[in-house]
């Protein structure tokens, strides 16, 4: 008998990427705590616990609460699409509501019988026959109990009930800070399992992040996962290591959009490769992605831009000047442009937006102009985590994707961030000044090409109203990286008259 075998049956909560972070949900038929500060989302978790359990899988549920009015709890998620009010009509959703409870009995010393609402919980869950209940606010029930063995002592007595019941059930705390488990530092070892929520404040930022601290008897994937409470699917949890890998590699290639750099690459890119162009400003970066898009285009395909630091219209203007008409493009329904400013959205929620875009318009291009504005307001690993959510979708989807990288030098080799460079694009293309002869000139090179052959070579380019000409064999190629290409050879004559003049 294997351990798999041997596995407490799982729960599905339908909660984005938590039944994947748990091995499937929350073990079923036993008790979680949902531990978290204020802010951090554990109402609204357990509240999708429950709605998820009753429009999806069809389950009767129970509420309990200790501490909030049900008709707050029920607007608070309304602009989410949730009408739970609807449930308790149609005998879906049964409520108990305990607040006047906890509240008349605030001041009683000593214990507090929980006989007459374990009486009611039990009615509750007969009468729709649930098999998931929420107990929210339960710091409102242990504040009855002076002492911290009375509170271990009424939450093993609530954890047997409800085992008894045979509901999976989530118990709703508090917690006063990110150091101390819960409010009363028993909870966790009465509790079956253990599920904490944080939100801490991270470079002026806001960062939810869930963990599965334990699951009795059962698996869980290890540490913290960010996520987002989105308008629309509410609590999503985006573990990179959910999105599966394609099931197999493209051979297909595709233009991008630049005849030379096609050849450079031995006939263009693959269909799934992800392409980092990095340079300077003003060395063509937003006109390459001109192209990229352009080429699409031109072949029929879909393409999504996303644009983090040029407005559409500024775009769409810059594009015609390059004779790309963006603004048609779009009107026939091959073209979308996203234009907003990356300190609008926390990247969780960036992440959730351009993979709802995606899904939705369901391109075969897509191009992000840039990421460096997106590490510019972002902790590290708030971006590297946006870096691989995005990339490992495009992987996903096969989509070929085309992202934007500004480097700081101006001359010379531009610096690569090693996070997301050479680990994760399929294609690198450098962009860079290089001074000669008292002039500076543009220098492209393809530094990287996974799985293809392709020239290494660099070459210059110039841009003019029809876009990017890529020419022969830059003559100065020695020291080019440097930002420097050295002078002509002198001849043996001209030596020896520079020897005579030093004399």
């Amino acid at each position: 008998m294997n351990a798999q075998t041997l596995e407490i049956e799982k729960l599905p909560t339908g909660i984005g990427g938590f039944d994947y972070i748990s091995y499937g949900g929350l073990p079923k038929r036993r008790t979680t705590l949902i531990a978290g500060t204020s802010g951090s989302g554990k109402t609204l978790l357990a509240l999708q616990f429950l709605h998820n359990g009753i429009e999806r899988f069809h389950e009767g549920a129970v509420l309990v609460t200790l501490q909030e009015q049900p008709e707050d709890l029920f607007a608070n998620v309304r602009s989410l699409g949730w009408d739970l009010a609807s449930h308790v009509a149609q005998g879906r959703l049964e409520v108990v509501d305990a607040c006047g409870e906890t509240q008349e009995y605030a001041q009683v010393s000593g214990e507090y019988d929980l006989g007459a609402l374990t009486a009611r919980i039990e009615h509750a869950v007969g009468k729709v026959r649930a098999t998931r209940l929420i107990l929210g606010g339960a710091g409102a029930l242990f504040s009855l109990f002076r002492d911290p063995h009375f509170v271990r002592r009424a939450l093993r007595r609530v954890v047997m009930a409800l085992r008894q019941l045979e509901v999976t059930a989530l118990i709703v705390v508090e917690r006063t800070d990110d150091d101390k488990m819960a409010r009363y530092e028993v909870e966790e070892f009465v509790a079956d399992n253990v599920v904490i929520l944080r939100n801490r404040l991270d470079n002026e930022r806001r960062r939810r992040t869930a963990e599965v601290l334990k699951f009795r008897g059962s698996f869980h994937q290890k540490g913290e996962f960010s996520f987002t409470i989105d308008p629309v699917d509410g609590i999503d949890i985006s573990p990179i290591s959910s999105l599966a890998s394609s099931a197999e590699a493209a051979t297909t290639r595709i233009s991008l959009g630049v005849p030379e750099l096609d050849q450079m690459c031995g006939g263009g890119v693959y269909r799934d490769n992800i392409v980092l162009v990095s340079g300077a400003t003003g060395t063509g970066k937003t006109l390459m992605v001109t192209e990229f898009i352009d080429s699409g285009i031109q072949a029929g395909e879909r393409s999504l831009l996303f644009s983090f630091e040029e407005d559409r219209e500024q775009l769409v203007r810059n594009a015609s000047n390059w004779g790309v008409d963006l603004g048609a493009a779009e009107a026939g329904g091959l073209l979308k442009i996203f234009s907003e400013y990356p300190e609008r959205r926390g990247m969780e929620d960036h992440l959730i937006h351009m993979r709802r875009a995606i899904q939705d318009f369901k391109p075969e291009r897509v191009a992000i102009d840039s990421i460096s504005s997106m590490e510019q307001s972002a902790n590290a690993r708030s971006f590297r985590e946006f870096i691989l959510g995005v990339i490992s979708y495009l992987k996903v989807k096969r989509i070929a994707g085309m992202l934007i990288h500004s480097s700081t030098e101006v001359i010379g080799n531009p610096p690569l961030n090693d996070a997301y460079a050479s680990t994760i694009a399929d294609v690198i293309v450098a962009l860079r000044y290089v001074e000669e002869g008292g002039a500076v000139r543009r220098a492209l090179t393809v530094l990287k090409m996974r799985g293809s052959q392709h020239d290494k070579r660099i070459r210059e380019y110039d841009i003019d109203g029809d876009g990017m000409h890529i020419k022969e064999l830059h003559g100065g190629e020695k020291g080019i990286g440097s930002g420097a290409a050295p002078s002509a050879p002198q001849s043996d004559a001209a030596l020896g008259a520079s020897a005579q003049k030093r004399e």
